[in-house]
């Protein structure tokens, strides 16, 4: 493994950039193909439940983010230095996290079920079909978690290859089981869980099977001692306890923010859950440089190269910066197309309509946040991204409380308003972060 030596080029940057743009664009594009299939049904309530459903999920899985990003960032660090037993122990135990965290989300499904269906309040039907999802995706847990844990330690070896072929088969089987669930079996919001639960299982398997590989490839195995040493531990607890808390507050923006919109009514749900589709396209194409930053600002890090680290930033926000803006481009020009390929229902059509401004000029405001994050993650300057975070959500919430006269709109504007919040405050802690690699090129320690 050389990758620490590579020169930092525009191809250097694309290089690790294109395949995770690959990866995580067919990600939301799961959500596209669940909202299509259960959207040629006669009613919003089928796409309602969808995003209600999938929604929780996202809140209660992205608590456990860090899986992906700790390890992401820790794995790039340990590359910078050459620590090469400590890939091996990391990936180790990350899984071991994965595993009991899953196995108490199954355990403790009851009142995760209950807790976030009072929270929502969403209609009688759409609540009915939503908790027919959720006790069928529970399952996937244990899984899901490990997934995350295998893509951040692949980002972080700079492997977006290896990371490409396993989102590939998690995405493609999904949406292959979920075409065949639904149309072909007729089993609506089930069958859209089914088919994720199964994928899931399927690329965890793989994953684990492609990592052993590798680690035989590179000569490194691993150790129960080197996994569970106190400082390794401590520190990996530290960060992932931060990066938790952190995912907690990001993911409870969305929830309130579709929760809010949910009370508005069936069809304004439906048209936030198309609208949410394309920013979720959009936000993947952007992570895939955010992802970069996070693999190159890490093995900068670890190797203590301050030059290496603002060439990272600078190169990967220039490519962010323009992928940005041909998104906005062309949401704007082709939504309402793409919102009529989503939902047959023209009630839903038209709201989405409505609105779909505020979803076409997000990615212009949006990358700056999700570049931001790349770089903290990679630093792993987590402290400071939980801080920062949490900041934003009280913000958030307050913009929340004095536009809600506005409507939908106002919960949009609410919504820009938390993308400003983060940028404003990571910003404030950037400084710090430079500081902490030193200037001088050579080899250095930790400065996470």
């Amino acid at each position: 493994m050389r990758h620490e030596r590579t020169p930092l080029t525009h191809r250097a940057v694309l290089s690790i950039a294109v395949p995770v743009m690959l990866s995580n664009v067919s990600t939301p594009l799961i959500g596209v193909v669940d909202t299509a299939v259960v959207g040629h049904y006669p009613t919003p309530a089928y796409i309602g439940a969808v995003a209600v459903g999938a929604l929780i999920f996202t809140f209660v899985f992205w608590g456990f983010g860090f899986l992906r990003m700790g390890t992401t960032g820790l794995t790039a660090q340990a590359l910078g230095a050459r620590d090469h037993p400590e890939l091996a122990a990391g990936l180790v135990r990350a899984l071991l996290i994965a595993g009991a965290a899953g196995a108490g989300l199954i355990l403790l499904q009851w009142p995760i079920r209950e807790v976030a269906f009072a929270w929502i309040g969403a209609s009688p039907q759409v609540e009915g079909l939503a908790r027919g999802y959720f006790d069928v995706r529970i399952w996937s847990a244990p899984a899901a978690l490990a997934n995350y844990a295998l893509l951040g330690w692949f980002i972080g070896l700079g492997r977006t290859d290896i990371g490409l072929v396993l989102q590939l088969v998690l995405n493609l089987t999904n949406m292959a089981l979920d075409v065949l669930f639904v149309i072909g079996l007729g089993w609506d919001v089930r069958g859209v869980a089914l088919g994720t639960l199964l994928a899931e299982y399927v690329a965890a398997c793989v994953g684990v099977v492609i990592a052993l590989r590798h680690l035989g490839h590179l000569g490194v195995g691993w150790q129960l001692q080197r996994v569970l040493a106190r400082d390794r531990v401590r520190r990996a607890f530290t960060v992932n306890g931060d990066i938790m808390i952190r995912s907690l507050a990001l993911s409870a923006v969305f929830f309130w923010f579709m929760a809010r919109g949910a009370r508005q009514g069936d069809v304004t749900l439906a048209a936030n859950s198309i609208l949410i589709q394309f920013i979720g396209v959009a936000a993947y194409f952007l992570d895939g440089l955010a992802f970069a930053a996070e693999a190159l600002v890490g093995r900068a890090v670890g190797a203590g190269e301050r030059a290496a680290l603002t060439e990272a930033i600078r190169l990967t926000t220039v490519w962010a910066a323009a992928i940005a803006l041909v998104l906005s481009a062309i949401f704007a020009l082709a939504g309402p197309t793409l919102i009529d390929l989503l939902s047959v229902d023209a009630s839903a059509r038209g709201a989405a309509r409505a609105f779909l401004p505020w979803a076409a000029v997000a990615p212009l405001l949006g990358v700056w946040a999700f570049q931001l994050d790349g770089i903290f993650i990679g630093a792993t300057r987590t402290r400071d991204m939980r801080n920062a975070m949490l900041l934003s959500l009280g913000i958030f919430l307050g913009a929340w409380w004095l536009l809600e006269p506005l409507g939908n709109h106002g919960l949009w504007a609410a919504f820009y308003v938390h993308y400003g919040a983060r940028i404003a405050t990571l910003a404030y802690y950037y400084p710090g972060l430079l500081r902490s690699v030193p200037a001088p090129l050579g080899m250095g320690g930790h400065h996470g």
